[in-house]
């Protein structure tokens, strides 16, 4: 990487739908809830608009991840601004941008994540390394097969959260 660049992180998929239904399943937040970690998006896509991700903490909702939409051309692209919420020693990182091309294939779709506009030693990018392929691997499993990946489940997400809760209570 030249020292003008900025570390990116992108991911190519395919996948056995079409691109509506891929288009719905990034920015439905019943659908997102499901392969997300349990993370509920919302936003209406317009540019400029928020986009917000939720996930259920103590009893309630919580503030995962904000952002701003960039560029929404349904069912071809999607972009918007990311800014982690949910950990105090990554809120005060610049926010990063994530763009979804989609483009059909036959009788599959291709979906390029690229997810770029990260500060130099950007913490965030770590997380996002192991983090999107998990995501995606669970979209493209649930698009497929009418259910996600376990691990990147609502309950996989609750129980993770309620191990550290109770790992939290005993220290």
């Amino acid at each position: 990487m030249a020292k003008h660049e900025k570390p990116s992180f992108v991911y190519v998929t395919y996948i056995a739908t079409t691109p509506e239904k891929l288009w719905k399943a990034l920015t439905d937040s019943t659908l997102t809830r499901q392969y997300w970690y349990g993370r509920r998006v919302a936003s209406d896509w317009k540019v400029g608009s928020p986009v917000t991700f939720w996930y259920e903490a103590d009893g309630g909702e919580a503030v995962s991840d904000r952002g701003i939409v960039l560029e929404s051309d349904p069912p071809r692209r999607l972009s918007y601004t990311w800014h982690v919420e949910f950990a105090e020693e990554l809120r005060d990182e610049h926010p990063s941008r994530v763009t979804f091309e989609i483009e059909p294939t036959g009788k599959e779709v291709k979906l390029t994540l690229i997810h770029d506009d990260f500060a130099p030693g950007s913490k965030i990018l770590e997380g996002v390394r192991s983090g999107w392929p998990a995501i995606l691997a669970s979209l493209k499993t649930m698009l497929e097969t009418g259910k996600p990946l376990t691990g990147t489940s609502a309950e996989a997400a609750a129980a993770a959260q309620a191990e550290v809760a109770a790992r939290t209570r005993k220290a």
